[in-house]
């Protein structure tokens, strides 16, 4: 399933095809991939044609992009929107030019009308039909800061008012179906000291932890396998148990795993995971632990093994990585 890592090399891929660009056609080829919409909106094409694109914002694994408030409508007359786009575990969203042959299971189409780059298509292709796109209301941040990742200049966390260079108004915003999530731990609003406190306070296992988007975001299976392999942490440990020197290590490596996915373009297994240009990540050849069962542990040669968990599989060192 696409992480952090994966989601935010597609923001940036968008980010200057679709900031500023005006939708001009919608296509629905599967009414599926809609199921996250909430039809008490309005339709979604209706809602979605004509509309301005003003960004492509990440938090987590989520993706949104901010809708311009309609012409003639005041500033405050009525809720920002956005739509919203899921991955789910096979969603691609990609970059096309009109008329290209469109993708075998391609489920919705945007014709935008970019005003430097001419017109665009945007495909949202999915295998499994798990991910969705959906137009949303937007309400303000909890903590009063821009919601999340929105390039150069709006980095999350900053503060939306009393700067000296104010942020545009949507930076603030976020999607209702995003404002459960957490912060992400590269995100500079994240808080440590409230992340750990959350560990103290749960005798779930720390990859459960890892992987609950309202603790900490962006984390799947595969960067938590990784950051507790190079925390030394056995993934089913007690999250209370944790020395604060163990929390501090952890909450260290999965920065850093998350950091080095992001330089390589995320990991990549098969087609499914790729880029708007439709082009592999390379952090698959660089993992430790994930998908490595049966290999020699790179750090004491022990087989690395791998056990059912959560309907998926966790991937450890059974020396390095011991239940304590």
């Amino acid at each position: 399933m696409p992480e952090l890592p994966e989601v935010e090399v597609v923001r940036t891929g968008l980010e200057t095809a679709v900031s500023g660009a005006a939708i001009t056609g919608v296509e629905i080829f599967d009414e599926r991939s809609l199921r996250r919409h909430d039809r008490s909106l309005g339709d979604f094409e209706a809602l979605v044609t004509g509309a301005r694109i003003e960004a492509a914002v990440r938090r987590g694994k989520f993706l949104w992009f901010p809708l311009a408030v309609a012409p003639g409508e005041a500033p405050g007359s009525g809720a920002r929107r956005a739509i919203v786009a899921h991955l789910g575990m096979s969603g691609q969203v990609l970059l096309r030019t009109p008329g290209e042959t469109p993708e075998k299971l391609l489920r919705i189409r945007l014709t935008l009308q970019n005003p430097e780059h001419g017109e665009l298509a945007l495909h949202f292709v999915d295998q499994r039909i798990f991910g969705s796109m959906a137009v949303d209301t937007m309400q303000a941040t909890d903590d009063g800061r821009s919601a999340g990742y929105a390039g150069p200049g709006i980095a999350p966390g900053r503060p939306t008012t009393g700067t000296a260079d104010a942020l545009p108004a949507w930076s603030g915003l976020i999607p209702s179906q995003v404002a459960h999530i957490g912060r992400d731990p590269l995100d500079p609003a994240f808080s440590a000291p409230a992340f750990y406190r959350a560990l103290a306070r749960t005798r779930s296992g720390i990859k459960r932890v890892l992987l609950d988007q309202q603790v900490v975001s962006g984390i799947g299976n595969i960067y938590a396998d990784e950051a507790l392999f190079d925390a030394r942490v056995h993934f089913d440990q007690p999250a209370a148990t944790l020395s604060a020197a163990s929390a501090r290590r952890l909450l260290t490596a999965v920065r850093a795993i998350l950091l080095r996915a992001l330089a390589e373009g995320g990991t990549s297994f098969d087609a499914q995971y790729v880029n708007v240009n439709g082009q592999s990540g390379y952090f698959a050849h660089s993992l430790n632990a994930y998908g490595q069962h049966g290999k020699p542990c790179p750090r004491c040669g022990t087989d690395l093994v791998r056990v059912k968990f959560m309907n998926r599989s966790s991937h450890y060192c059974p020396r390095c990585q011991r239940l304590r």
